[in-house]
């Protein structure tokens, strides 16, 4: 017998939220029930044919007809008010990525998820999500020695995000670039100490508003808190016609690197590495996967938020527990 796919529904259709939708079609156990939108309804179609369209504030009104609702706002202003609203209506999965801010967001996701008995999956994506296990794993394994994670080149969503929330800034993108030398020693096996400065530059393109400063954007920029006040930032100002031709693409990846010894003269290096030809659509496939993972915690019981570090890895598989011994153990 087979069971009723798991009704998906999605809250923002950037490109995430589309990356979302190509990633449903590749789900056989999964049915995009409805896209909810800040924009007019009409303007949007999904790449499913015949998905409804909903404009936001209709989400409170079908809390009932969705398993669990994939939130694809950025971690700079729509998550920390949209997650833990809309943890009290539905089971949840996001990608909220302000490294520095996880554990009060957490916190503020936990409490309406854990009084309403629903499950919010927080912080799934690539880092934080599959690089933040990788770490994990990589301390747990050796547990002499020192993790280092370098990401890039590549154009970050949440960076690029906040970049174009600056009061001046018409469009704009942002890529993280890894400091070649550093990687290098990373690999050698000799452990350097390393500040966050030293591992990552990080470049900016940007169209300005008309009529802008563009010292007083560049400024707004580099000396941004938890995004780019600890590296070296490069602001470059180009045409909206550059920035279409030029910065269309999504590329990124990097890797973990854990080097340790076990004993004296065995040195040990462990990494983990993506490389990825459209950033939003690898988080959302990660996405997708962990709200497989969330709607069976729901159904156990489990309520309240949760992390990737929470969530065991046959969870997010459609195969059976006996498949997965049988084909990939």
């Amino acid at each position: 017998m087979t069971s009723a796919p798991i009704r998906i529904a999605i809250a923002g259709h950037g490109n995430l939220g589309r990356g979302v939708e190509a990633a449903l079609t590749r789900n056989a156990d999964m049915q995009l029930v409805g896209i909810y939108t800040r924009r007019p309804p009409a303007q949007l179609q999904s790449l499913i044919a015949g998905t409804p369209v909903h404009g936001m504030d209709a989400l409170a009104g079908h809390a009932g007809q969705i398993d669990v609702l994939i939130l694809c706002g950025g971690s700079k202003e729509d998550l920390p008010q949209q997650g833990p609203a809309l943890a009290a209506l539905f089971n949840t999965v996001d990608s909220f990525d302000t490294h520095a801010r996880i554990p009060e967001y957490f916190a503020a996701v936990d409490a309406p998820a854990r009084a309403n008995r629903r499950t919010a999956l927080i912080s799934a994506g690539w880092d934080p999500g599959m690089f933040s296990i990788h770490r994990v794993m990589g301390e747990a394994l050796l547990p002499e020695g020192a993790t280092y994670t370098f990401w890039g080149k590549g154009l970050s969503q949440g960076h690029s995000d906040a970049v174009r929330r600056v009061p001046g800034v018409a469009g704009g993108v942002q890529y993280t670039v890894p400091v070649p030398a550093a990687v290098e020693q990373v690999r050698s096996g000799t452990r350097p100490s390393l500040s966050t400065r030293q591992k990552h530059t990080r470049e900016c393109f940007v169209v300005l508003q008309e009529g802008a400063d563009a010292d007083a954007v560049r400024q707004a920029i580099v000396t941004m808190p938890h995004y780019f006040d600890e590296y070296d930032t490069t602001v470059t100002f180009i045409s909206a016609d550059e920035l279409r031709r030029d910065h269309g693409a999504m590329p990124h990846g990097g890797f973990v690197i854990r080097s340790g010894t076990t004993s004296v003269g065995n040195t040990q290096i462990v990494e983990y590495g993506l490389k990825l030809g459209s950033n939003p659509e690898f988080t959302a496939s990660v996405l997708v996967a962990y709200a497989r993972a969330v709607h069976r915690l729901h159904q156990r019981g489990e309520y309240g938020a949760r992390t990737v570090f929470d969530v065991a890895p046959g969870l997010l598989s459609p195969k059976s527990a006996e498949q997965l011994r049988a084909e990939l153990l």
